[in-house]
C-alpha cells in the first residue's frame, strides 16, 4: 500500500496533483526521486513554477514546516529553484523522455493527451 503524497508535511491535494501528472504517485515515490528531480518532473508536466511550493517540498520532505527555511539556509534553497528551472529552461533538457518540446508537452497535459 502506497502513502499519499499529500501525508507528507507542507503538500496538499494540488501538489499530490501535479506530481500524480509527472508519475509521482506516492510519498515513497518522491521521497525516492529527491525534491529537485520530483519538482523538474512536475514541471515537465505543466506544474507552475513558484519557489514557494519548492521550499514547501524540500522543507517537507525533511519534515519540517516550509517556514522554518530562513537566512543562508533559505539562500541555498532559493539558487537550487533556481538551477532547477535553469534545466527546464536548457535547451538540451527541453526535449524530455517523450521526445517532444516542453510548450508541446505542456499543452498535451492540459488537455489530457499526456497519460
Amino acid at each position: 500500500m502506497s502513502t499519499p503524497i499529500r501525508s507528507i508535511r507542507n503538500l496538499g491535494s494540488a501538489m499530490e496533483t501535479a506530481f500524480g501528472r509527472a508519475g509521482i504517485t506516492s510519498a515513497e515515490a518522491l521521497r525516492e526521486a529527491g525534491a529537485d528531480a520530483a519538482y523538474l518532473a512536475a514541471l515537465r508536466a505543466g506544474m507552475t513554477a513558484h519557489f514557494a511550493a519548492y521550499l514547501s517540498l524540500v522543507m517537507g520532505l525533511q519534515g519540517r514546516p516550509w517556514q522554518d527555511a530562513r537566512g543562508a539556509e533559505k539562500d541555498a534553497l532559493r539558487a537550487r529553484y533556481e538551477a532547477v528551472r535553469a534545466r527546464l529552461e536548457d535547451p538540451a533538457e527541453g526535449e524530455g523522455a517523450q521526445g517532444l518540446p516542453l510548450g508541446l508537452r505542456r499543452f498535451m497535459s492540459e488537455i489530457g493527451l499526456d497519460r
